[in-house]
């Protein structure tokens, strides 16, 4: 069930985060099955004494970890994105309504997984986190960001969802460059006038493509990492809107309730602009090889190339 990922995949970079975790002692890890897939493995191998392995028991993960961090700990649960859905009650009534800082994530997310098919593609995750009240949503795009992002959650006011992929992606980012993350703000990773592209997760090196080939055509991109989907960074949309005016946001994620859903809500609120969103359309997966299924669906970098070119006839 586990594919080889060493390298870029950011379910590494959240099984490396843990392990670092490790010297704080209120640090506890929950698995529900799939630790060898999340890479919590890790922190179990290392620290069986703080790791409760629960079974395929979702609901009861997410209580359990309410319970710990209601005693004190820093519960970390993992299990599949689409596993985590099975416990929506539990994490929105057992940990978010009565603020217990638990850190959820869900792994595998997205139709990058590929062949798992359909039941297993979770693409409405994202949406569904961002309506539970001070709950954090990220989606990191490679194992570094992961990592860092993970670290920083031991300090985290608020319980969260993170979301990570299953397969490597070239990496983002370097072992110097990662520090300058932050949680709640979107990192600007290449500048240009004439659109803003606005990815998380694994369209961010997607996006990356698409700059640079419409940069032979003359169209200039910046390019943001908007790893954290809640709180979005709405300063630094409306100061791209300022001088560029028009969006495209791209995500491995449904297009409704998502990255693109957040910034259209932002942009119509505050500085009305353009929008194109490269996303899954009202649909479900299917299975097939990663490539084969990102461009079969649309979520790839001749995508947003295209969905540039439209948005700036509407500039």
């Amino acid at each position: 069930m586990s594919a080889p990922s060493t390298g870029g995949a950011s379910r590494d970079g959240y099984g490396n985060a843990l392990l670092r975790l490790a010297d704080d002692k209120r640090v506890v890890v929950l698995e529900a099955d799939l630790g060898k897939s999340t890479k919590s493995c890790l922190f179990r191998d290392d620290h069986p004494e703080r790791t409760v392995s629960l079974g395929i028991a979702e609901q009861n993960m997410m209580l359990v970890a309410a319970g710990m961090a209601s005693s004190g700990k820093v519960p970390f649960a993992s299990t599949f994105a689409i596993f985590t859905e099975r416990a929506f009650e539990q994490i929105r009534n057992g940990i978010a309504r009565p603020g217990l800082v638990v850190h959820i994530c869900g792994s595998h997310g997205g139709i990058h997984t590929g062949t798992d098919g359909s039941s297993a593609q979770s693409i409405e995750d994202l949406g569904i986190y961002r309506t539970i009240p001070n709950l954090t949503v990220m989606h990191p795009c490679d194992d570094l960001s992961s990592e860092e992002l993970t670290m920083q959650l031991l300090n985290h006011c608020n319980a969260s969802y993170t979301r990570t992929a299953r397969n490597k992606v070239p990496r983002t980012y370097d072992n110097d460059s990662v520090k300058s993350l932050k949680i709640g703000q979107g990192s600007v990773i290449r500048k240009g006038n004439d659109v803003a592209i606005i990815a998380c997760g694994i369209m961010v090196n997607e996006a990356s493509i698409a700059a640079s080939n419409l940069a032979e055509d003359g169209i200039n991109a910046t390019v943001v990492d908007m790893h954290t989907i809640k709180p979005l960074d709405g300063d630094l949309i409306n100061k791209l809107s300022e001088n560029i005016e028009c969006f495209v946001t791209a995500e491995d994620h449904s297009v409704i309730g998502g990255l693109g859903g957040a910034v259209s809500e932002h942009l119509a609120k505050n500085c009305p602009s353009p929008l194109e969103m490269v996303g899954v359309n009202d649909r479900f997966g299917e299975s097939g090889e990663t490539k084969d299924l990102m461009l079969h669906i649309g979520i790839n970098s001749v995508s947003i190339e295209n969905a540039v070119r439209k948005v700036l006839k509407r500039k």
